[in-house]
């Protein structure tokens, strides 16, 4: 027997999941369907994003239609027109072996008289975003006078959104004999205010523990100054070659800002707010779902009703004001008993929203280094060997060509010719990333609690002495980049940093002298080779030496002049 056919489903309905692939029921659908089959409450269901809630009131309700009636009989509302399409298409192939059963989608942002067109038509099924309904239903086009059933999906965001009022003119429209179904992702103050208005003994369903992460998401977090933001994102992105994800921005703006830079920098990304028209928003749905494009930038708003599986990765660009949002955020990867990773970028004041976000989820929050670029290159590298070591040759279509390869390449040796195919793609990162600065910040508290580490002290300090200066562009960011790479080493503390004209000075934690000195043989800066010697510490003898430097650098100058 179907799991499904032991929920109280006739045939045609459990055909159609069958064909959908639906093996067992979530959670949700197996405590929802039942209890809307076999009672008449109404219903406050608790569940997740990506929990099968379309199909845990979709199936019972449309088990129950009368479709000799041609009225609409149930009204599902939803937050946006992306959610709203895709509850009607999840309907509609719910229904495929129900040819009479007639189903309609109305939104704002398409053309009404299409819709009224639709709605003439007699569905028994209208699913619509609030505004698009009210609209209707004050053209007495849309007739909900009778309807048994609503459905209020993502109700905490359709009231975040500003449709209370929307809501409430609606649900007074609405017969008080209907039986109402609410589902949402989190209980704030709003929604239990419609509940207690509208509903009458409500029974409740929740499908997992409330505001508890997905078991499968791994939490991280960047912390980096705010200016830093974007260079971390396209860090984490780099260092993830095969990412598929939704990068989440706080307004329409940054949105556009983002994914604009995304773009020019080369990479496969798109935004996705609420200034596209519908058209423009499906051509950026196609391309994401088909993964032409592996980042989508998007608002929480425009995010919504988006269903789409295998990502990799949800990027917080910004945290979420209200943090149960990011629950709904990362609960959109790890889906299907695959896992997923839920990144956010922070800086040193959002500390407390982390510890916060940890005790809302019961999951630890990794804190994560922002990569160097000696650690993005070698990903990308290993990255491209294991691309070129899986393609598939095909004869039939190189084979032509392949004399005249083979005796343009001739003169090569195997490893100048494995040399220069992995260089033509990997040299624009060596490029980019050459002297990439450090990114990372850490928090007072943590500087506060390594003493020995982050505050400099004389004794425990090597002072060195390197061949560039403020004529080669050196900045103290540049010069802690060099020091990175060179070491391979992002551990070690860095003191005082002094720029000259022609060389500079820095410290470092006396302990890896060494690795300072391994580090910089055989070193270079923009074709320039690079010398590290130690000098005298930042002492007053070591100081001395700095002034005669510069002094010597002055004369220098002065001679040039004359």
């Amino acid at each position: 027997m179907n799991p499904f056919e032991a929920l109280g489903l006739g045939p045609e309905l459990i055909r159609a999941v069958t064909d959908l692939g639906f093996e067992k029921p979530t959670p949700i659908q197996e405590e929802t369907i039942p209890a809307v089959l076999a009672t008449n409450d109404d219903l406050i269901a608790l569940a997740q994003t990506g929990t099968g809630k379309t199909a845990a009131f979709g199936l019972p309700i449309q088990e129950q239609l009368d479709i000799l009636l041609s009225e609409v009989q149930a009204l599902i509302l939803s937050p946006t027109r992306e959610l709203c399409i895709q509850i009607h298409k999840d309907l509609e192939s719910y229904s495929k072996y129900l040819p009479d059963l007639k189903q309609t989608a109305i939104y704002g942002g398409s053309d009404i008289v299409k819709q009224i067109k639709a709605l003439k038509n007699k569905p028994q099924i209208v699913v619509g975003t609030p505004g698009r309904v009210l609209d209707l239903i004050g053209r007495k086009v849309l007739k909900v006078g009778n309807i048994k059933w609503l459905v209020l999906d993502e109700a905490d965001e359709m009231l975040n959104m500003g449709f209370k009022d929307e809501l409430d003119s609606i649900l007074e429209t609405t017969p008080k004999e209907k039986r109402t179904l609410l589902f949402s992702a989190t209980m704030p103050d709003a929604v239990l205010k419609i509940a207690k208005k509208y509903m009458h003994e409500p029974r409740e369903i929740t499908s997992g523990q409330r505001n508890v992460g997905a078991e499968n998401v791994r939490h991280q977090f960047y912390m980096v100054h705010a200016r830093d933001r974007y260079e971390a994102l396209k860090r984490i992105a780099d260092i993830n070659p095969s990412i598929y994800g939704i990068v989440f921005c706080r307004t329409r703006q940054e949105t556009k800002d983002v994914a604009d830079k995304l773009k020019n920098d080369g990479y496969n990304a798109d935004a996705l707010h609420g200034d596209l028209s519908q058209a423009q928003r499906e051509y950026v749905m196609k391309g994401f779902r088909s993964k032409h494009l592996q980042m989508l930038v998007a608002t929480d708003v425009a995010a919504r009703g988006l269903d789409v599986n295998d990502l990799t990765h949800i990027i917080n660009y910004n945290l979420p004001d209200e943090l149960e949002i990011y629950i709904h955020r990362s609960g959109r990867t790890g889906r299907a008993g695959k896992s997923g990773i839920s990144i956010s970028i922070i800086h040193t004041r959002e500390s407390n929203k982390i510890r916060n976000l940890e005790k809302i989820t019961g999951k630890k929050f990794e804190k994560k280094l922002v990569p160097t670029g000696r650690e993005i290159c070698e990903k990308q590298l290993f990255n491209l060997v294991d691309r070129m070591e899986k393609t598939e040759v095909d004869e039939a279509q190189i084979g032509e060509y392949m004399d005249v390869i083979y005796k343009k390449l001739e003169w090569l040796s195997r490893e100048d010719l494995i040399k220069r195919f992995v260089s033509v793609e990997f040299n624009r990162f060596l490029d980019y990333y050459k002297n990439a600065s450090d990114l990372n910040v850490r928090e007072e508290k943590e500087r506060r609690k390594r003493p020995d580490v982050e505050i400099k002290q004389a004794r425990s300090f090597s002072r060195f002495f390197i061949n560039l200066g403020s004529k080669n562009k050196i900045t103290p960011p540049k010069v802690i980049g060099l020091i990175n790479d060179y070491t391979k080493r992002r551990d070690l503390a860095i003191g005082k940093i002094d720029i000259m004209k022609n060389f500079s000075f820095f410290e470092v934690d006396q302990q890896f002298e060494k690795d300072v000195l391994r580090g910089f043989k055989k070193a270079t800066f923009e074709g320039i080779p690079v010398s590290v010697e130690i000098s005298k510490p930042d002492t007053k003898q070591g100081r001395a030496e700095g002034k005669r430097e510069r002094l010597k650098e002055k004369k220098k100058g002065k001679k040039k002049r004359r």
